[in-house]
């Protein structure tokens, strides 16, 4: 029993290093994990193992949320929430976006536990069915984004010059750097899409007082607007070469990101976390790896799924209660210079972009902030950008690539 306790804390205290800083991944730490592990298993055991590996990824998804909030900085399940999420902190509400984003998070592993055991029935008898599925599922989705919009032409191309992008990135990702196994293409890419032309358009000024009084939405709203935040979780964690950036995707189909902000945020938290659960699941049904954290649990014998899952639980419950106290100290932002601040974190993330991903990273980072300052300049949705991650997804369903 102390093995396992002192996995997760163990997870917890990894999984807030990766959440709260900019271009490391839980994926990265579980790397690093399975290579210290001839150390760690004879001390932790497959259990304790099994614990930092799950509390670190349960941690890292509840506090991603933080940067994104407060300086806009964005991860694969943070992409599209840095919109709201900084624009409600310039408005003086980023502590109440943390939060709600949080208890999101938390009604998304409780929505997701019950159906992570369920689909341990029904996913080994329907997975063949669904891997052909995939594609078509996706061009729905995008098409649904893009024909509900007053400017459709835009979007399409918007999404076409994106994937296209996407498709160069990843067919020549070997050119990258892979600095200590955290190189992924995914970062210049959604770094370029989605942060620095936020914040290269920031307005001047200093940020404003950071102001908490109470959630402006009832908690039974946000369980609403968690459930088809947990759905989408479940949907893209189960069908393959999907992520969380194309759960983004799929519910802002269905919430508004720019309209309904707490309740976007809300279903992103529950997504997030969702996906995480259904991975695990997924890997116990069928031995698929959808993330480099279950990735490392071949390397030693995998215990039982409700052993994973009560793991998942306490983590989750301890990393919300983290989230919501670092949340707290959100006033001590107010009246920092915004434009300081955002060009300080902008040169950060392209020094973070240098390291990581070397030359190339830097040249898709330049490629792909030219591609996403085009919404900002036309003011249409920036949703259409997550092409970069569909576009490639659906041809290679198809067999196209």
């Amino acid at each position: 029993m102390i093995h396992v306790l002192a996995g997760i804390t163990g997870g917890m205290m990894c999984g807030i290093i990766s959440g709260l800083t900019p271009g490391i991944h839980a994926n990265m730490i579980a790397a690093l994990l399975l290579g210290f592990s001839p150390a760690l298993l004879p001390l932790l055991g497959p259990e304790g193992m099994a614990a930092i590996l799950i509390a670190t990824l349960i941690t890292h998804s509840f506090l991603e949320i933080i940067p994104a909030t407060f300086l806009g900085v964005p991860d694969d399940g943070t992409s599209l929430s840095v919109l709201p999420a900084h624009s409600l902190t310039l408005d003086g509400k980023g502590e109440e976006a943390v939060r709600i984003s949080a208890l999101g998070s938390l009604w998304g592993v409780i929505f997701a536990i019950p159906l992570a055991l369920a689909a341990l029935w029904f996913i080994p008898f329907l997975q063949s069915s669904v891997d052909i599925l995939t594609g078509s599922l996706l061009v729905l989705i995008m098409g649904m984004v893009i024909v509900r919009s007053e400017a459709a032409g835009w979007l399409c191309a918007i999404c076409l010059v994106s994937g296209i992008l996407g498709l160069f990135a990843f067919r020549f990702e070997y050119l990258s750097w892979n600095t200590l196994g955290a190189g992924s293409i995914l970062m210049p890419l959604l770094t370029g899409l989605f942060g620095l032309p936020f914040l290269l358009t920031a307005s001047e000024g200093t940020i404003p007082r950071q102001r908490f009084s109470g959630l402006s939405i009832p908690t039974r709203t946000v369980a609403r607007a968690a459930l088809p935040g947990t759905l989408a979780g479940l949907v893209v964690g189960w069908l393959p070469g999907l992520s969380t950036a194309s759960a983004n995707t799929v519910i802002s189909g269905w919430i508004p990101y720019d309209q309904e902000r707490f309740h976007y945020l809300a279903a992103i938290g529950a997504s997030t976390l969702a996906n995480s659960i259904i991975g695990i699941a997924v890997f116990v049904a069928i031995g698929r790896m959808r993330n480099g954290v279950m990735a490392a649990f071949s390397g030693f014998e995998t215990p039982p799924i409700l052993f994973l899952l009560t793991i998942a639980c306490l983590a989750a419950l301890g990393a919300y209660g983290i989230t919501v106290c670092l949340a707290g100290t959100a006033s001590s932002l107010s009246g920092l210079n915004s434009s300081y601040l955002n060009t300080g974190v902008a040169i950060t993330l392209v020094l973070v972009c240098g390291i990581l991903t070397g030359p190339f990273g830097l040249v898709i980072l330049i490629l792909a902030t030219g591609i996403g300052m085009i919404p900002e300049m036309i003011a249409v949705s920036r949703v259409p950008c997550m092409g970069v991650v569909t576009i490639p997804v659906i041809l290679y369903s198809f067999g196209v690539w």
